[in-house]
């Protein structure tokens, strides 16, 4: 581990029940590669280019296309479902979402949503009986206020978070984002030609931010701080005391603007607790709370999500998303006033989903720790372990190669364990800042 950067090979383990039969074909399969010596296995990609025309076309794109990163696990992604489609009992771990069904009491609404006949428009920014119970909601859970005019409603959390980035920066900002982070933030950031710049943290810190690193990178380009708390990948949560450290530090700088993005809020371990970054002192006017219903209700496949800030900047997202998408579905939005409805961080419906969470990490942590050279922070929040297999850079596999770094450790794992989880795999290396 470098001082000040965190250059583990990691992956982001998402706690469903296939995780309880992971951390057993991982230990085989690393096992496996202690225990072998052998040569390299190539990978090979052709794309290959034809003309259906006649006629010279422009194939040149948008450079804010070009500024965008590829994704480096599609192509593990397209070979775990080659495998899968083939027969082999690949266990799939991908996707960031609780594998438990919509609670009844928000399925129901939005079946009943349907067959009344609610299935047209709603405006743009989200209905007034939803935008009225976020209000509430984040009044009563989080000591935050706002009025309807300052929450727009989007198809997802990830859309209100684009927006916002788009809504404030300008080409030269500069947008900081602590490491490990969720891999959209910093391609966000390039769409909307503003720089992204990384902070990295220590898994001995249970990667959390140093706040006098933060202060040693401001500088009168700095635009927007993205905080996730509970965080993904690392699961990782902010205790008050050092967002208090870290709000006095943004109040130095008129600038500078704080995204919190809080999907997770409600899928935390105690002791751990959630503090909304906008309820600190002076924070409300600089910060841009975002939120949803995918994580905590189990309802990934209604998108729906929304922002709350300043109406200056919110009704800039919303002019923003008038033109993208329009409103989100109304059948999502009056199962969305359901979930809100079930109770307090979701009532019953919900804490039995965390429950079952918290078991599965307790058992994971135990079962991670019995294997040889894996490090581990313990998640407080989240669904997610995050775990640093660096210890096994550099060792050679009977059939497959030399173990490089994170993206060949999954390819590894894939092709030996059968496991896929590794849509989350990140190495924070020097090129990443």
């Amino acid at each position: 581990m470098a001082n000040t950067l965190y250059n583990g090979a990691t992956c982001r383990i998402p706690l469903r029940d296939e995780s309880l039969a992971f951390s057993r074909h991982v230990s085989r399969s690393l096992s496996f590669l202690l225990k072998t010596r052998a040569g390299k296995q190539s990978y090979a990609f052709a794309v290959k280019a034809s003309s259906h025309s006649d006629f010279d076309v422009d194939l040149s794109l948008s450079p804010r296309v070009n500024a965008v990163k590829p994704s480096k696990t599609v192509a593990i992604s397209d070979h775990a479902t080659a495998l899968f489609q083939a027969g082999v009992p690949v266990i799939r771990l991908a996707a960031g979402e609780p594998d438990f069904d919509t609670p009844a009491p928000i399925a129901e609404a939005g079946i009943n949503a349907i067959r009344e006949g609610y299935t047209r428009y709603t405006p743009n920014a989200g209905t007034m009986e939803l935008r009225q119970a976020i209000c509430r909601k984040l009044k009563e859970e989080n000591g935050i206020s706002y009025t309807p005019d300052q929450v727009v409603v989007s198809n997802g959390a990830k859309q209100s978070i684009a927006q916002a980035v788009l809504a404030v920066c300008s080409p030269g900002d500069e947008v900081i984002i602590p490491a490990p982070f969720w891999v959209s933030y910093p391609e966000m950031a390039r769409l909307a030609d503003a720089t992204p710049v990384i902070l990295p943290t220590l898994i001995s810190d249970n990667f959390l931010l140093d706040p006098k690193l933060l202060e040693s990178k401001i500088t009168e380009r700095s635009r927007l701080l993205i905080l996730c708390s509970p965080s993904n990948p690392t699961g990782s949560v902010y205790p008050k005391e050092l967002l208090e450290e870290i709000a006095r530090i943004v109040a130095k700088h008129p600038r500078l603007l704080v995204l919190s993005d809080e999907i997770y809020e409600h899928i935390i371990y105690a002791p751990a607790t959630h503090t909304s970054f906008a309820s600190l002192p002076g924070m409300w006017d600089r910060t841009l709370t975002v939120n949803g219903f995918s994580k905590a209700f189990a309802m990934t496949g209604w998108r729906l999500g929304y922002i709350a800030g300043p109406k200056h900047f919110v009704a800039a997202c919303g002019k923003i998303q008038s033109q993208f998408t329009s409103g989100a579905s109304s059948i999502a939005q009056k199962a969305a006033v359901a979930a809100l409805g079930l109770g307090h961080a979701g009532g019953e419906a919900v804490s039995t989903m965390v429950k079952a969470f918290r078991e599965r990490r307790d058992f994971l942590v135990k079962s991670f720790r019995e294997i040889d050279g894996v490090k581990i922070s313990e998640p407080q929040g989240a669904f997610y372990l995050f775990l640093d297999f660096s210890f096994y850079y550099g060792r050679e596999a009977e059939g497959f190669g030399k173990i490089e770094d994170s993206e060949s450790l999954c390819r590894y794992l894939l092709d030996v364990g059968q496991v896929y989880s590794f849509n989350g795999f990140k190495d924070f290396s020097n090129s990443d800042i």
